[in-house]
């Protein structure tokens, strides 16, 4: 299984060690594709890339070869935001992940999509068991489809 996952770059640093944490436990589930993004050594300049273009094409790529995406969305993220928009036009199942306890409101276009499931917890371990149940819908879906 190929994950998507999605956390702020640009628009600050801070949850770094938790994307780490998220990461790693989705890597039991399949290929992450978006390892870097919990990499602590990525700075805020978003230095993933040789360009923005470059950026956009490769992440564009792996959004549409992915099948699943699951998205740390605490720290409000303009790129973030973009990638959930694309991921749900391209039908593909989303799993958004917020932090209440920050203080700060969820975009209502996140809370409030169809196409996006959100799950509100306080610590990685909270969030571990919406995240399994979540990556065997997403694999019924595959098998589902594939008719198998």
């Amino acid at each position: 299984m190929k994950i998507y996952f999605a956390g702020s770059i640009r628009a600050g640093r801070d949850d770094t060690p938790i994307y780490a944490s998220l990461i790693d436990k989705l890597k039991k589930y399949g290929d992450v594709l978006t390892e870097h993004v919990g990499d602590k050594t990525l700075l805020q300049t978003g230095d993933d890339g040789p360009s923005d273009r470059s950026i956009h094409t490769r992440d564009m790529a792996w959004l549409q070869s992915c099948n699943c995406v699951v998205a740390e969305v605490t720290t409000p993220s303009l790129g973030v935001g973009y990638e959930l928009g694309w991921a749900a036009a391209l039908d593909k199942p989303v799993l958004c992940l917020y932090r209440s306890a920050t203080g700060r409101m969820l975009s209502a276009m996140i809370a409030g999509s169809p196409a996006i499931s959100t799950i509100y917890y306080s610590c990685v371990e909270d969030a571990l068991p919406f995240i399994e149940d979540f990556i065997k819908r997403v694999a019924e879906r595959r098998v589902e489809a594939s008719g198998t």
